[in-house]
């Protein structure tokens, strides 16, 4: 009955009666959480923003280069071109980004964000205009993962004005993106439309093999939008289709110090081949000039189907260790029978409401809600069985589902957030939140083909309150302290059992700012404890105990650490000098044995290096000549729990250092060419071995591009 009344509320806050247009509407801006740069810098909790003009300069299309630049945040790279990114934020590791809460316009984006949180579909950076992470208390308005942090993407804008733009970049390997969008203005209606097209000839050579690694991706976006006096009502459809030849399989550590952009054979066949559609209907009205609502509808679908080799780590372990015969398969010169690939075949629907009461009480500004939420996963998975035979891989059989293979998981919660800030006095401003969760998980698997026998089931269900407070407060007109608490929460999906319990963490945070007349400065120390740390299994990001399906519970453990910004500018002659500087420090252990999981005291966690640095200084011109250079540098990391104790340097990945120069030139008002190099100085190192060996970053990679605006 509660369920039919908050939807009932939220669909009727998209349907009310009265619409007429105003010749000066309301500006709907319900997609972002923070603002801008400005805002971030003064919020009663550590936050950031990358703005459109750092990501216009840089044009990175890899989300892992985006957030180096962002303190707090920890990028574990895979492919090389951020395809299938690897995030974590503070307490939450970066196992495939499931720890941590991703949104599009303010809505959850994970193929399923309760029961399959795993980011194998993330959305295309070139139609990204802006990154925001939220960190601390004030990110409870958001979940379900409360832990670490939220990153909310913001797509291209519709326009005030009929305009639009398009930009061709090349790069010397041959690979090509194009972006436009076009949009227009009739008195209350407005739209934009908008695609991003990629074709990709990847940067590794695959042995015995014609086709590249690769790949093809094309994403259309439409919007549509009516504003009147007190409300507005957007339409947002969203489509895209991927086809990457990537694979899981890696390289012995031999191989990678001679050749880190090589490919095995047995990887030629593997390919990723998936489609994404979104639809999301958003209303905004305002009730008084102090009441807000903002109700939004939204359903996602993704559909994918990962072709690639199974079990080809064990070959990796073996070859490292010495085998010959294993790195005889690798290289082709051994025949071998009976390798698997699997159709890593699974669909998703994540689909919901939510509905949102922003109250300004002057001194109090309220922000009341909840959303009711609904994913699945439903997971069909023939293998294709096939035999090493002189180096060419010759097909035998195929091998239909059951159990793990043939299965179906879901997700349901209600989720409820009330949060204040309250300006106490003029320095002092107390920020009050509380989140309610409540999850059901469930899997079923089956014996047969047919699914109508059933080979076992499992659920999981949890509710849990999460409070947090944190402030402000203004010591001095240029200096600021800040400080807050939380309860942390992330759900186990849909492979938990019911004894299981989700994690759960308090996390604390406090730190000064500095605001001079051409300088910011931010230092914030952060702790989280874990009553029981959990690592989300997949093939992609194995568990530490090398389980790929499920979780797996480490234990007590604590995440400290330092997280430290600094930005100005200067001149010199007829130049500004820009400055951007973020570093942090990170201590991630078990801090208790555990028998159970087999780990102890100081072990350290996967997927969370020590230290972390970006730079960022920029040359501009008044002429519009700009040029900048960014240095990224990222320590090694454990692969799994406990690294630091194993004494198995294949148990880490390496220290990288990056740097990135752009420089851009205006052709006229409207047009501007840009030259761009990534990793100017051709550094490569083993930045991930999971899954399946080593992994390198991308070479360096040469890219020139225009850009017209209309």
């Amino acid at each position: 009955m509660f369920k039919r009344s908050f939807l009932s509320l939220a669909i009727g806050s998209c349907l009310l009666p009265g619409m007429s247009a105003a010749d000066e509407a309301v500006t709907m801006s319900p997609v972002e959480i923070i603002g801008d740069t400005s805002q971030a810098r003064i919020l009663p909790g550590s936050s950031a923003v990358v703005a459109e003009e750092q990501l216009e300069i840089e044009g990175t299309t890899d989300i892992h280069q985006v957030l180096k630049t962002v303190p707090g945040i920890y990028a574990r790279e895979e492919d090389g071109e951020g395809l299938r990114p690897n995030i974590g934020i503070r307490g939450a590791t970066a196992e495939r980004s499931s720890n941590i809460t991703l949104m599009e316009d303010g809505v959850p984006i994970a193929p399923a964000p309760y029961s399959n949180p795993a980011a194998y579909y993330f959305p295309t950076m070139m139609r990204i205009t802006g990154v925001e992470i939220l960190k601390g208390a004030p990110l409870l308005r958001y979940g379900p993962q409360t832990t670490g942090g939220v990153i909310n993407l913001l797509s291209t804008p519709i326009p005030t004005e009929r305009s639009g733009m398009v930009e061709t970049v090349l790069d010397e390997r041959g690979s090509t993106d194009v972006h436009a969008h076009y949009g227009d203005v009739a008195g209350p209606w407005s739209w934009m439309v908008e695609t991003v097209q990629r074709n990709g000839d990847g940067f590794k050579d695959i042995d015995r093999s014609n086709g590249d690694s690769g790949f093809d991706i094309e994403d259309y976006v439409g919007k549509l939008r009516w504003q009147g006096e007190r409300q507005a009502l957007q339409l947002k459809l969203q489509y895209s289709e991927e086809i990457s030849n990537e694979t899981y399989l890696g390289l012995t550590d031999a191989d990678f110090d001679r050749d880190p952009n090589r490919r095995y054979g047995l990887s030629s066949i593997d390919q990723m081949d998936n489609t994404h559609s979104g639809i999301n209907l958003t209303h905004e009205f305002d009730w008084t000039d102090n009441v807000k609502s903002t109700a939004t509808i939204y359903r996602n679908k993704f559909k994918r189907n990962w072709f690639k080799l199974s079990g080809g780590g064990a070959y990796i372990d073996a070859a490292n260790a010495g085998d010959a015969n294993a790195q005889g398969i690798l290289d082709g010169t051994v025949d071998v029978a009976g390798l698997s690939y699997k159709n890593n075949n699974r669909e998703y629907v994540s689909e919901g409401i939510q509905l949102n009461f922003d109250i300004d009480l002057g001194a109090h500004q309220v922000s009341l809600g909840g959303r009711y939420h609904e994913d699945e996963m439903d997971r069909f998975q023939p293998v294709e069985i096939y035999d090493q035979v002189n180096g060419s891989l010759v097909f035998q059989n195929t091998v239909l589902p059951t159990g793990g293979d043939n299965r179906f998981e879901t997700g349901e919660a209600m989720s409820f957030w009330a949060l204040d800030q309250w300006q106490v006095t003029d320095r002092f401003k107390l920020n009050l939140a509380l989140r309610y969760e409540d999850v059901e998980t469930s899997r079923v698997q089956y014996a047969d083909v047919g699914r109508t026998t059933v080979d076992s089931t499992r659920g999981n269900e949890s509710d849990e309150w999460l409070p947090g407070a944190s402030f402000t407060y203004d010591v001095a007109d240029r200096w600021q302290v800040l400080a807050g608490v939380h309860r942390g929460f992330s759900p186990l999906g849909g492979g938990a059992q019911a004894n299981e319990d989700p994690e759960t963490s308090d996390n604390w945070e406090a730190g000064v700012r500095y605001f001079g007349d051409r300088v910011f400065a931010e230092a914030i120390g952060f702790y989280s404890d874990f009553t029981n740390k959990v690592e989300n299994c997949s093939v992609g990001s194995p568990c530490s105990n090398g389980a790929t399906s499920g979780t797996f519970t480490t234990g007590e453990a604590e995440i400290a650490g330092l997280e430290f910004q600094l930005s100005t500018d200067f001149d010199q002659g007829r130049f500004l000098i820009p400055v951007d500087l973020a570093y942090t420090y990170t201590s991630a252990e078990i801090s208790k044995d555990n028998a159970t999981s087999g780990l102890s005291e100081g072990d350290q966690l996967k997927d969370v290096p020590e230290n972390m640095l970006s730079l960022r200084v920029g040359l501009e011109h008044p002429s519009g000549w700009n040029n900048y250079a960014v240095v990224k540098y990222i320590d090694e990391m454990c692969v799994v729990a406990g690294c630091n104790n194993s004494g198995s340097r294949f148990d880490e990945t390496e220290s990288l250092t990056v740097v990135d120069f752009i420089s851009q030139y205006p052709l006229g008002r409207d047009t501007d060419v840009f030259l761009r190099v990534e990793n100017l100085f051709d550094e490569q190192k083993i930045v991930s071995r999971l899954p399946d060996g080593a992994r390198p970053n991308q070479p360096q990679t040469f890219s020139v591009g225009l850009r017209h605006r209309f």
